[in-house]
């Protein structure tokens, strides 16, 4: 356990290091990708640790994917720009890596390990969504109404953006499906729906919530946001929401939907 803690310490360290040096993570967001990174790996293994990289690899190519663009369409309406800081690397990869912990401690049940590929599913599900949907050439609708709405506008989906949320959940669940074979000649089929499904609920229930319940401002100009103060330090006006309800929560809330429903495939082919 010592060993694999410290060689997820190492790992996380250098991975987040690179991350940093490329602009995809500030220096808080490092420490909590190697807080992060340790905990999985120490706790839950190879498998745990290396779909975690996924999910933190594919995540930081998206994010510089036709960067320009995106930062033209939606820079605005995102409460962060693109770089992760600690709290969003909590958001994403903290309930995934007390999962680890939990796992490690409580000799290894496999409901945990569900719940895990769950959580990491929705994450890169709901990433992939905002990174690639906002480049797509229809205009967003809001999924509680269908109205059309900005690009990067909270609860907007695309159908660009749908599919590349079921693509992400489903690459995940690929992943821990391939990496638990090398680690344990272990096939494990039911990961690929658990994957897609939680990933792809998760996601959608990331848009429900923003949609709803998360907290929205507006800028002088009348344009809404996720930023509670514009660039310059000016504070924007409160319009909607649950004042409380941030982007990063709404994120950790939503892998917890997506880890749910993973568990219950787990269960349902158990």
């Amino acid at each position: 356990m010592l060993e694999q803690i410290a060689l997820g310490l190492i790992l996380s360290t250098g991975i987040g290091g690179l991350a940093y040096w490329r602009g995809s993570l500030t220096r808080s967001g490092w420490a909590g990708a190697v807080l992060t990174g340790t905990l999985t790996f120490g706790f839950g293994g190879w498998p745990w640790g290396l779909t975690l990289i996924t999910f933190f690899l594919s995540s930081s190519f998206l994010s510089h994917y036709k960067e320009q663009i995106k930062e033209a369409r939606a820079a605005e309406k995102f409460a962060k720009g693109g770089k992760r800081d600690f709290a969003q690397a909590l958001a994403n990869g903290g309930v995934g890596a007390f999962l680890a912990l939990l796992y490690g401690l409580l000799q290894q049940p496999p409901l945990l390990m569900a719940a895990f590929l769950g959580v990491m599913a929705t994450v890169t599900a709901d990433t992939w969504a905002t990174e690639l949907g906002v480049l797509s050439p229809d205009k967003p609708r809001l999924i509680t109404t269908g109205k059309p709405v900005e690009a990067g506008t909270s609860g907007g989906i695309t159908v660009h953006g749908s599919v590349a949320s079921a693509a992400g959940g489903l690459l995940i669940g690929l992943a821990m499906l391939c990496f638990t074979f090398l680690a344990h000649k272990a096939l494990l089929w039911w990961f690929i729906p658990a994957g897609l499904l939680g990933g792809f609920f998760g996601s959608m229930s990331d848009s429900l919530m923003g949609a709803t319940k998360q907290a929205i401002f507006c800028y002088p100009n009348g344009k809404e946001t996720e930023r509670v103060v514009g660039k310059d330090g000016t504070p924007n006006t409160f319009v909607r929401g649950w004042r409380w309800l941030n982007n990063d929560l709404v994120n950790l809330l939503s892998s917890l939907i997506g880890g749910g429903v993973a568990a219950l495939v787990f269960l349902f082919f158990r």
